[in-house]
């Protein structure tokens, strides 16, 4: 049985992080965020030790490693603008660390934590969850045994109420802007598929919906990101997806409700996505800005 400690557990994530802790069979030993509104904690663990204050979280942390009981993996699912500095943190503790997306929001943030997991010998996962759905697993080997270059259309509408712009997620310099906070799985998904990119021209950048062209090694991509309602065309639904290949539509919208205990038991496994799977995309996004 491992042993967990995550940072950022008031956060819109946290819980499906704790329940692939759970479901994968181990403890979370210790929580930190500075909102109290955390009674999620009762459905996984309630014996976890809870903490408002970093300082009094990381006291801890270091005590329970001096006694020779530490954590076995550190989990980050704090604001994109600090994910950096608590990855390094998890690490120094003598922790594998596991971070929510993006990784960072700049490529030089990257040349920091690669250091520090030269220094400590402890790994950095990140969550690429996309990679690991069926139909996406199933896309990509058929597109790995073809020479076609391929017309791509993907869309993704995913609603925010009025709370998103007033919190840290409307923040550009904290969030990274919609590319970076939402997008960032669908372009590490498009570099999985079709390769590296080329080229990218932005078409439209507004507050709550952008678009552009993204030319790959196999495909040339036509993208729209928004998180408007008004976009959707079925107001009965959450959410769209669209991802059309030549003219095939590509049904994935099934098959998310456990990507993140899939994640967690590759993790385990030692097959998780390190640092160098992120680098690509984090380039585009950071462009993009």
């Amino acid at each position: 049985m491992k042993r967990f400690a995550i940072i950022g557990v008031a956060g819109y994530v946290a819980p499906r992080h704790l329940k692939a802790i759970q479901e994968t069979g181990n403890v979370l030993v210790a929580a930190m965020d500075k909102s109290d509104s955390v009674g999620i904690l009762d459905q996984y663990f309630p014996e976890a030790a809870f903490f408002t204050e970093f300082e009094r979280f990381e006291r801890y942390l270091v005590k329970l490693k001096n006694e020779g009981q530490g954590i076995d993996y550190f989990v980050v699912c704090t604001p994109n603008y600090l994910h950096d500095t608590h990855v390094r943190f998890g690490l120094r503790l003598g922790a594998d660390v596991i971070c929510e997306k993006p990784l960072v929001l700049n490529l030089h943030n990257i040349t920091a934590i690669e250091n520090e997991e030269k220094a400590t010998g402890k790994r950095v996962f990140t969550i690429l969850q996309l990679r690991l759905q069926p139909v996406l697993q199933k896309l990509k080997k058929e597109l790995a045994n073809s020479n076609t270059f391929h017309q791509v259309k993907l869309e993704y509408i995913t609603p925010r109420g009025n709370w998103y712009q007033y919190s840290w997620k409307g923040d550009n310099s904290k969030s990274g802007g919609l590319a970076t906070n939402i997008g960032i799985h669908l372009f590490d998904l498009l570099i999985w598929l079709f390769g590296d990119a080329k080229s990218s021209q932005m078409l439209n950048q507004e507050e709550k919906k952008m678009s552009g062209i993204i030319q790959f090694q196999q495909a040339e991509v036509r993208w729209t990101l928004s998180i408007d309602k008004n976009d959707l065309i079925d107001k009965s639904l959450n959410s769209y997806r669209l991802l059309e290949i030549s003219g095939e539509k590509i049904e994935f919208d099934n098959g998310f409700h456990n990507l993140h205990t899939k994640s967690y038991q590759e993790i385990l496994s030692g097959r998780g996505f390190r640092i160098k799977e992120v680098k690509k995309s984090i380039e585009i996004v950071s462009k993009m800005r």
